[in-house]
């Protein structure tokens, strides 16, 4: 439930700015061309979540998914405006559906076990974050003053800070639900790509440091999980 709750906290806060960016885009439009113009923009993303450096045995299993939105501030540096700095902020919302059970023994260690489909019957092993987040990108784009519609590459890095996580699985008559796990690494650190035309363009994202450290399953393989996201994201003037 917790997690539907940060779900819709973070729609209701992009969607008013939505209306308002409508708006300032009529009016901008129907204004003298600018010739000191910039690229700042709203951006929302959806994404199809993987794993990467996974043990062996780890495989996705279930929705593996990611909401991402927030404001970028773009600083043109040279004097056709084409090639920019953006820094900005934002939230993230991603769910990794997989078979590593995340929970603790009675001493209150964490144990990191491979569910075996064959021999562990569930209906959900899941580890979801929310993150706050600061994009920094590198930007370059075809747009002129006049133009609305232009081409773009934006490459970049975000640091961001994980404020709630969770661990949860269930299966018939048993749900176990984890969100104090001492290997976990909150901080955040990922490169970024994202090119296309206009307002819809690919996106894609590859988490630099794993999500837990020191971290081992029972059979005695390191969990260097890194996240992988691909999708697309939807970049508002």
């Amino acid at each position: 439930m917790r997690l539907q709750i940060h779900f819709v906290i973070l729609l209701s806060l992009f969607l008013p700015s939505t209306y308002v960016m409508a708006q300032d885009v009529s009016e901008e439009r129907e204004s003298p061309v600018d010739s000191l113009y910039r690229e700042d923009q709203f951006y929302i993303g959806v994404t199809y979540n993987l794993l990467g450096s996974r043990p062996d045995a780890v495989n996705l299993r279930g929705l593996s998914g990611g909401v991402h939105l927030g404001y970028l501030r773009d600083m043109p540096i040279n004097k056709r405006r084409n090639v920019a700095i953006a820094i900005g902020a934002g939230l993230a919302f991603d769910s990794y559906g997989q078979n590593l059970f995340i929970g603790e023994d009675e001493n209150e260690n964490t144990i990191f076990r491979v569910l075996d489909a064959e021999n562990v019957d569930f209906d959900r092993n899941r580890f979801s974050t929310f993150v706050v987040e600061a994009p920094i990108e590198f930007r370059w784009r075809t747009s002129t003053p006049s133009s609305y519609k232009f081409w773009r590459i934006h490459a970049g890095f975000r640091v961001g800070y994980t404020y709630f996580y969770k661990a949860t699985f269930k299966q018939p008559g048993n749900t176990v639900g984890q969100t104090d796990i001492p290997e976990f690494e909150p901080l955040r650190l990922a490169a970024t790509l994202s090119f296309g035309y206009n307002t819809f363009n690919f996106y894609a994202q590859y988490h630099i440091n794993p999500f837990f450290k020191d971290a081992e399953t029972s059979e005695g393989d390191a969990v260097e999980l890194r996240g992988i996201k691909v999708g697309l994201i939807f970049y508002i003037l």
